[in-house]
């Protein structure tokens, strides 16, 4: 579902002459001269990656990964009058923040600049036109609401397919070429000469060669596939001299269990076996290191308004012990509505997790990262059965509250959102995965501002926060989450040495998404807005690097910071 196996060509593709191509045969460029013009006209159409493998493309930066931080970074490169290719692995741009999350985390907005800025500039301009209110007013909309300032022109809430259209302009705009459906060859597809990235191989056989890489993926394929370090899981405190990383019990109060519910498959017989995703009591003391990161889930986009409803749907493979937890939590005395909806614009939703069982998918993403291609998939799959399970067990079963079936009953899928996709959110909530580990690592005593950074490239502002990694049995046979930290942070620069990888690994990449933080750290980078701001000054310190003929570490910060602060990043503020 999210990973396609065809190659697709975006519509401005052939804007970008600078871009070089090697045997190519005519039947194989006619072919993609009508697919340029079918998109010319707003359809999208394929090429079957056959005619890949002799083919080799160039430019002096190439982005992996269409994320939101991927589509600045490949708008930052060609503002920057450098050549872009970026290549997007599914068959939409950017990540999470066109695939439902729209109620923006971010903490202090006044952390957010550049590019980053423009986006949330550009759908404030979008809702200023009455035309795109059809199922409420803006002047409804606003009323007493404070998510979106009125007093500032950046509106921070909007529905997923007003996203889509505005990184579609900007990439429309800078003339980036966009290459979709393409996936990094990951056992042989990096080819290297010493610390340097000379060309990337993607699994159809189309070779990329380039001066400077950016990884903006989710994952950090092309980071591990280049020997860049890098870690999964929650570190111990004592590594970089932290207090909330590593196991978390007694610190795990939200989004928890309220009241006594049994976890066993027949109540009270611990012989019967545990209820599905439950493991027993963890090993071990607060602050231990795990292998273990914070949950998944997908951020759906709902509405009440009747006409533009799609009924929760259940999904095949269906099973009701799944939810017998959650029908027991009930049971039990828990009343309180497991879900997040945060309204967007025209009735619509961003739903986010909430309270002890809800859309969070607990424990069954551990191995997501390393996975193959074909597990990945195998594991969205899940999800996506879990969720959509979890959702009309919730309106339907009869053992839900009635007041909770009558909320779920009048809420449903977004009708006009995710059309080709059921409806439902095409990318996968993937809140952290490989974490590169470069010559400095971001950590706690940044985000308390106990440790300040000189090379800022951008700034924090969200909590220090963890979704929760396990749900386990406690000693007295009751079920317990564990894994929620939400701890307060001031806003604090990010450093540049984060986002460049060891200078003993590689010269030429850069990595703004899977940087290098500890699991409690990136838990307050990893937002949205961030992944954008640090996506353009990844692009500036690449273009500067080409036209220095320097190393990606070895760009003179005060080049750097000359280059941002005209572009209006925000650097710091304290």
């Amino acid at each position: 579902m999210l990973y396609g196996n065809k190659t697709q060509i975006s519509a401005t593709w052939f804007r970008a002459s600078h871009l070089r191509f090697s045997s190519i045969g005519t039947g194989v460029l006619v072919a993609i001269l009508w697919m340029a013009f079918f998109q010319s006209v707003g359809s999208v159409y394929a090429i079957e990656p056959t005619p890949n493998r002799h083919r080799t493309m160039s430019s002096d930066i190439v982005v992996y990964g269409g994320t939101s931080g991927g589509v600045v970074a490949a708008v930052k490169a060609s503002r920057m009058g450098k050549s872009v290719l970026l290549i997007e692995s599914a068959k939409f741009l950017g990540g999470l923040t066109t695939g439902g999350l729209g109620a923006t985390d971010i903490g202090n907005k006044r952390a957010i600049g550049g590019i980053s800025r423009e986006f949330y500039r550009r759908i404030y301009s979008y809702y200023q036109a009455p035309e795109h209110w059809n199922h409420e007013t803006r002047e409804a909309y606003f009323k007493g609401r404070t998510v979106n300032s009125q007093n500032e022109n950046s509106m921070w809430t909007f529905e997923p397919h007003v996203a889509s259209r505005v990184f579609q302009d900007l990439v429309e705009q800078a003339n980036v070429t966009v290459l979709y459906g393409e996936r990094l060859d990951r056992a042989k597809g990096v080819d290297k000469e010493g610390l340097s990235i000379q060309s990337i191989t993607m699994e159809s056989g189309l070779r990329v060669q380039g001066k400077v890489f950016i990884d903006a993926s989710y994952e950090g394929d092309l980071m591990a596939a280049a020997s860049v370090s890098y870690h999964v899981g929650r570190e111990p405190n004592s590594l970089y001299g932290e207090t909330i990383n590593g196991l978390q019990i007694a610190k795990t109060i939200h989004h928890q269990f309220v009241k006594p519910v049994d976890p066993f498959r027949v109540p009270g017989d611990r012989s019967s076996g545990l209820l599905p995703n439950i493991t027993m009591e963890p090993r071990g003391t607060d602050g231990d290191g795990d292998h273990r990161i914070q949950a998944y889930n997908f951020r759906m986009c709902t509405t009440d308004v009747a006409e533009n409803k799609v009924a929760w749907p259940k999904p095949v493979g269906y099973d009701e012990l799944d939810f017998e937890l959650l029908l027991r939590n009930f049971e039990a005395g828990d009343s309180r509505v497991p879900w997040a909806p945060i309204w967007m614009p025209n009735r619509k939703t961003d739903v986010n997790n909430n309270f002890a069982f809800s859309t969070d998918y607990i424990g069954k993403n551990y191995d997501y990262p390393e996975a193959s291609y074909q597990r990945r998939e195998e594991i969205v799959a899940d999800h996506v059965r879990y969720q959509q399970g979890l959702m009309w067990t919730l309106a339907n079963h009869p053992r839900v509250p009635a007041k909770v079936q009558e909320i779920f009953q009048k809420n449903g899928l977004a009708k006009d959102e995710f059309v080709d996709n059921n409806y439902w959110p095409r990318q996968l909530y993937v809140r952290e995965a490989r974490r590169m580990v470069s010559d400095y690592v971001m950590s706690e005593k940044n985000c308390r501002r106990l440790e300040v950074v000189d090379d800022s490239v951008g700034m924090g502002a969200y909590n220090m926060d963890s979704h929760n990694t396990q749900r386990f049995v406690t000693a007295d046979g009751f079920a317990r989450n564990e894994g929620d930290v939400q701890i307060p942070t001031k806003p604090y620069p990010i450093s540049r040495r984060s986002i460049c990888p060891k200078s003993s690994e590689c010269s030429n990449l850069l990595v703004p998404v899977c940087m290098s933080a500890s699991h409690i750290a990136y838990g307050s980078i990893r937002m949205e807005p961030v992944f954008m701001v640090l996506g353009e000054s990844a692009s500036a310190i690449a273009s500067l690097a080409i036209d220095q003929n320097r190393a990606v570490q070895l760009v003179p910060y005060e080049d750097l910071k000359k280059v941002l602060v005209d572009s209006k990043q925000v650097l710091d503020f304290e």
